[in-house]
């Protein structure tokens, strides 16, 4: 399988283009692509930004999701968004409603992507 915060940022990204536009796809490959470099985004509001957003969570998510299994075998979402809420205080120049639609699609996708597969 593949890093799962990839797959997680890219379904998370296509679930996003009717309010981000169809280049958010591009834009999240772009955001994998430097996810190794140093240089954070320092605003959120461009669909760049978005999609640099975007793959900071999905990274936090799966981070939060894999430590709280060590506790739990099946943390609930609701407890890992919650833990990235509190970790993502700032989403720069968009809304908190907007941050936390990103954070509830990603969370969900996070516990999609560690679910058995069939």
């Amino acid at each position: 399988m593949t890093d799962p915060v990839d797959h997680v940022a890219r379904v998370a990204a296509r679930q996003l283009t009717a309010d981000y536009g169809p280049a958010l796809v591009a834009q999240v490959e772009a955001a994998l692509h430097a996810r190794g470099s140093n240089r954070p985004p320092t605003r959120y509001a461009d669909p760049v930004s978005i999609a640099s957003l975007i793959v900071s969570i999905a990274a936090l998510a799966w981070t939060v999701y894999v430590d709280l299994r060590r506790r739990t075998p099946t943390p609930s979402s609701d407890v890992v968004a919650r833990t990235v809420r509190v970790r993502v205080a700032d989403g720069g120049d968009i809304s908190q409603a907007e941050r936390d639609r990103i954070i509830e699609i990603v969370v969900s996708e996070t516990i999609s992507a560690d679910a058995p597969r069939e």
